[in-house]
C-alpha cells in the first residue's frame, strides 16, 4: 500500500494533524493502541487564554485562539457529532488589587477579544469571590475521549487507522522514503506523546513528563460558565462537574493518589463556599510535556523523511488546531515551525 505519511498515535495530535491531511486529500495510515492513549482521554479538555497565578494571555493567545473553535467545527461537521461546548469561563479576583488591576486592562485592545465582562462585586453567593472577577470568551471545553472514539470508527471503516502496536524494529527510513511492512510512504510522524521517548529517532528530546489527576464529582451550584481558580470546576451535561487538576513530575507510575485528590479538594474548597460533595471518579494521566512547556515540530536533523508532532501537554485542545496548521506547511511547502516549537531548537 502507498501513501503520504505513516502517523504513528490517534491521541489528540493525530487525530488533529490526520485531519488536516483529509482536508488537504493526503493518503495515509494511522497505528494506533487506545491504550496508550490515557493522557489525551482523561484530559479535561478546557481551553482557556488568560492562564496562571498572574492570569496572563496564554502563549501565543492571537496565533492560537481564532483556529480553535472553527478547526473543531470543522470535525464535528465531518463526523456528524458535537465534541466542542462553548462555555465562558468566571475567574473570582483574590484581592481589591487585582481588580483594579484588571480595571485598569478593560482598555487594553490586546485583552479585549477574551474577555466579556468585570465584576467589581460578589457574582455567585456559592462561590468565594468577594472581590468580583473577570468574565473570559472564546473559551470552553472539549470532550475528547468521544471525539477520539468517532473519529477511530471513521477511520477504521475507511481503512485509514490499523489499531494494532508500531514496531519501529521493523521501519525501513531511506532517502526515498519509508517502508512498514506492507506501507509505503513518503515520510512518518511520531504523534504518540511519550511513546516517543522509546524510539531511536526522538528519545533524546527533553520531554517533561507531568501527572495530572481528575475527578468527577457530585454537588449542588449549576452554573453556565466554568469556574476556574486555583482548580477548574465544569458543570458536565450529566449533571455532575468536573474538577482539576493537579501537576506533579512525581509518582508517574503510581496512579491516582490520596495526595492528588487532597490537593484538588483542598482547592476547591477555597473556591467554593459549599462543602458538601461526592467523589465519582478519579482518574490520572501523564502528559507529554516539555521541559520549556513549548511543543516539538518537525523533521529529524539526520533523516528527512520522519518528523514529530509532540509535546504539548495541559494546553493541548488550544495548541493543535494552530500547529497542526503549521506542521502541514512544513510537510507540503517545506516551511519550517517558528523557533519555540521547532525541534531544531533542542540541539
Amino acid at each position: 500500500m502507498e501513501v503520504d505519511f505513516l502517523l504513528i498515535g490517534q491521541g489528540l495530535a493525530g487525530t488533529a494533524l490526520s485531519f488536516r491531511m483529509v482536508e488537504k486529500k493526503l493518503r495515509f495510515i494511522i497505528y494506533d493502541t487506545p491504550s496508550g492513549n490515557l493522557s489525551s482521554r482523561v484530559a479535561a479538555g478546557l481551553y482557556n487564554p488568560v492562564t496562571g497565578k498572574k492570569m496572563v494571555r496564554t502563549w501565543l493567545a492571537d496565533q492560537l485562539f481564532p483556529e480553535i473553535e472553527p478547526f473543531y467545527q470543522s470535525i464535528e461537521d465531518f463526523l456528524g457529532e458535537k465534541f466542542l461546548i462553548r462555555k465562558s469561563i468566571y475567574r473570582p479576583f483574590l484581592s481589591i488589587e487585582e481588580q483594579n488591576e484588571w480595571m485598569g486592562h478593560s482598555g487594553d485592545p490586546l485583552l479585549q477579544p477574551y474577555f466579556q465582562k468585570i465584576y467589581t462585586e460578589e457574582r455567585y453567593t456559592e462561590v468565594v469571590n468577594p472581590f468580583g472577577g473577570i468574565m473570559l470568551k472564546n473559551s470552553g471545553y472539549l470532550d475528547i475521549p468521544k471525539l477520539l472514539d468517532a473519529y477511530a470508527q471513521k477511520m477504521i471503516h475507511g481503512g485509514m487507522l490499523r489499531q494494532e502496536h508500531f514496531e519501529e524494529d521493523a521501519l525501513q527510513v531511506d532517502e526515498g522514503g519509508i517502508i512498514y511492512k506492507d506501507i509505503m510512504a513518503k515520510g512518518i510522524i511520531y504523534c504518540n506523546g511519550l511513546g516517543a521517548l522509546q524510539s531511536k529517532y526522538f528519545g533524546n528530546l527533553p520531554f517533561a513528563p507531568v501527572k495530572g489527576e481528575i475527578m468527577d464529582i457530585e454537588q449542588e451550584f449549576h452554573p453556565e460558565e466554568i469556574i476556574n481558580r486555583g482548580v477548574f470546576r465544569i458543570s458536565l451535561p450529566d449533571g455532575r462537574h468536573r474538577v482539576g487538576s493537579t501537576y506533579s513530575w512525581h509518582d508517574l507510575d503510581s496512579g491516582p493518589t490520596e495526595r492528588g485528590k487532597n490537593e484538588i479538594l483542598e482547592k476547591l474548597d477555597k473556591l467554593l463556599k459549599i462543602k458538601e460533595k461526592k467523589i465519582i471518579r478519579h482518574v490520572h494521566g501523564i502528559r507529554p510535556a516539555t521541559k520549556d512547556r513549548r511543543p516539538f515540530l518537525g523533521k529529524h536533523p539526520g533523516f528527512k523523511n520522519v518528523y514529530i508532532f509532540n509535546g504539548f501537554g495541559a494546553k493541548g485542545v488550544s495548541l493543535v488546531p494552530y500547529f497542526s496548521k503549521v506542521f502541514i506547511e512544513l510537510l507540503l511547502e517545506g516551511k519550517e515551525p517558528e523557533i519555540e516549537a521547532n525541534i531544531i531548537r533542542c540541539k
